[in-house]
């Protein structure tokens, strides 16, 4: 599991200081190019030498309460599934422990040409810290 703390600023905001919908993609994109950047190789390196690259496939958001302008929130993601050119993240974007916003995050390791791709062994190896259940 990778936890990633967002604050939610003006900006985010939509004019009655809720978070506006699209914003929690934005900050599960974050908390998943964070986690990419613990791994080593480094994700740019990575990309650079292997010449991959992920991308969304399919996105499941289920919103449940509303974050405020201020709020301090935290973004848990989990690697749930990975295999072949596949990775599946579950995601939930919480406010002192209370769950807000949940994704289920479908994503595609893709080559230079944009076509599917299978993940170097190296990278399944360095993404199962990520697995459900581990710390």
């Amino acid at each position: 599991m990778h936890l990633f703390p967002v604050r939610v600023y003006y900006e985010d905001t939509d004019s009655g200081g809720i978070v506006y919908y699209a914003n929690y993609l934005k900050f599960a994109e974050r908390a998943r190019t964070e986690m990419m950047r613990l791994l080593e190789p480094r994700y740019q390196q990575l990309v650079e030498k292997s010449e991959i690259a992920f991308t969304v496939r399919r996105c499941e958001i289920n919103f449940l309460a509303p974050a405020r302008l201020d709020d301090h929130l935290e973004v848990k993601t989990e690697i749930l599934n990975s295999k072949g050119a596949a990775i599946e993240a579950d995601q939930t974007i919480c406010r002192n422990g209370q769950n807000l916003v949940n994704l289920k995050v479908h994503l595609a390791c893709v080559n230079k040409k944009l076509q599917p791709t299978r993940m170097p062994k190296f990278l399944y190896t360095a993404l199962s810290k990520f697995f459900n259940g581990s710390k």
